[in-house]
């Protein structure tokens, strides 16, 4: 028997893939854990990734078939001081030095350098690959990889106009918009970018809509692969005693698209019932930011903790001893808190925000998005009656293995990556000349 059919894997030949991100870090977010749960699901299955990754890098498990290719940036969000980032040999380099200007200007112009500087890694070691699959880079240098003999492949988790349009409709601050629609210019590139691609991922039906809306994509090139939950790793701890009234959720605490500016008024509204109540966040605000304000105006200093900086064994041993979990996310394109939180057979409260409900399924509550007394109102409910909580924390852990596992995401890739490979037919050789085409200065 062979190596892959030991691990679970295919028989067939074992696939070389190149897998790219231009920011990987798991714990900024969840392009970081599609990384690396795809890197573990496919490596499994027996196939050779290299993930080509800009900085943050990504937190990749250990594994024969898995290597990190490290392309580094000026890394300019991790600098105090960005506009004193800049040294003299970044001035020979026109990407370095565009990275520096749209970054000191208000943009982000991550996708679009690591978009050159990985179609420079690529175009002389293309024979050593038979699938390129990027992560939502959606930049010209990796779309001219598209004229390559080797199959590229697209993942776009949702559309990013979704985060402009509701960090828009939460400010009316004219310099703060201003701001917003500054670092969201990048969206012009993803939307020109997008709409040249031949072959897309996403993960989600509702995500598949909303890119053929926002991005005037024929939805016959898009594909619905969901993500992937290590669900080894997100497992219930049975050992583990839940307390009676404590509440858990997972959300970049001051992005509007999250909806923590609806979960906190709605946990005030809760603690009226419940004094000993109890809110763990996983995440970290910004020091007098819109959710420290709010928590200060509701009082709750007392009542709610910051959990950020963990590894997945500590936030698996918090789900462990939470009564349920919250999901308020204005938006979804996935909603992986809620797999992750499903996994772990905690019973989940969520909105209506995009995919959620195609994730939750009937396996848990959902209410309208950013309706504050709505959850307030199912979350009492659920805390009242724990042969819901149980029945909820058991059908979500049984429909996270079966429908959004690692492995079966991996598996469902492996079999999309087989098919566009026996469709592609020889291509021409690309050369330096023809890729730079389409690619700006």
């Amino acid at each position: 028997m062979s190596d892959a059919a030991q691990a679970g894997g295919s028989t067939a030949k074992a696939l070389r893939i190149a897998l790219l991100g231009y920011r990987s870090n798991p714990f900024s977010g969840g392009q970081g854990v599609y990384i690396k749960n795809l890197a573990r699901g496919l490596a499994g299955r027996g196939h050779q990734v290299d993930v080509i990754s800009g900085e943050p890098y990504p937190d990749l498990e250990p594994h024969a078939n898995v290597n990190l290719i490290k392309l580094p940036g000026l890394n300019l969000f991790d600098e105090a001081y960005p506009l004193r980032a800049l040294r003299l040999k970044h001035l020979w380099s026109p990407t370095d030095m565009f990275e520096w200007l749209s970054m000191n200007s208000g943009g982000f112009p991550e996708p679009y350098t690591f978009g050159r500087r990985v179609f420079a890694y690529l175009s002389p070691r293309l024979d050593a690959y038979d699938i390129i699959h990027d992560n939502q880079t959606l930049a010209p240098g990796v779309l001219a990889l598209q004229n390559s003999p080797v199959p590229l492949v697209t993942t776009i988790h949702h559309p990013i106009t979704f985060d402009r349009d509701i960090a828009l409709a939460n400010t009316t601050s004219l310099g703060l918009r201003l701001l917003i629609r500054r670092w969201h210019y990048f969206l012009r590139m993803q939307t020109r970018v997008a709409t040249r691609l031949q072959r897309i991922i996403t993960v989600s039906e509702n995500s598949k809509e909303d890119i053929g809306n926002a991005f005037g994509v024929d939805r016959a090139r898009i594909d619905v692969v969901y993500n992937g939950i290590d669900t080894h790793a997100f497992s219930p701890q049975p050992d583990t005693p839940r307390a009676p009234r404590l509440l858990i959720t997972t959300a970049s605490a001051d992005q509007p698209l999250k909806g923590t500016q609806h979960l906190i008024p709605a946990f005030a509204r809760m603690k009226k019932e419940y004094k000993d109540l109890r809110l763990i966040f996983i995440g970290k605000p910004k020091p007098g930011g819109d959710t420290e304000q709010l928590i200060r105006q509701h009082n709750l200093m007392d009542s709610i903790e910051f959990v950020h900086g963990v590894g997945v064994e500590d936030i698996v041993k918090l789900y462990a001893r939470a009564t349920l979990a919250i999901v308020p996310s204005e938006y979804e394109g996935f909603g992986l808190p809620a797999a992750e939180a499903m996994s772990c057979g905690v019973p989940v409260i969520t909105t209506d925000g995009g995919a959620l409900p195609e994730v939750v399924g009937d396996c848990g509550v959902v209410v309208p998005r950013a309706d504050p007394v709505a959850l307030c109102r199912a979350t009492l409910n659920l805390l009242k009656d724990a042969d819901q909580r149980r029945y909820f924390a058991a059908a979500g852990r049984n429909r996270v293995v079966k429908h959004f596992s690692a492995e079966v995401a991996a598996a469902a890739l492996e079999t999309y990556y087989r098919k566009i490979m026996q469709h592609t037919g020889k291509a021409k050789l690309v050369t330096r000349q023809d890729s730079q085409q389409g690619v700006p200065a």
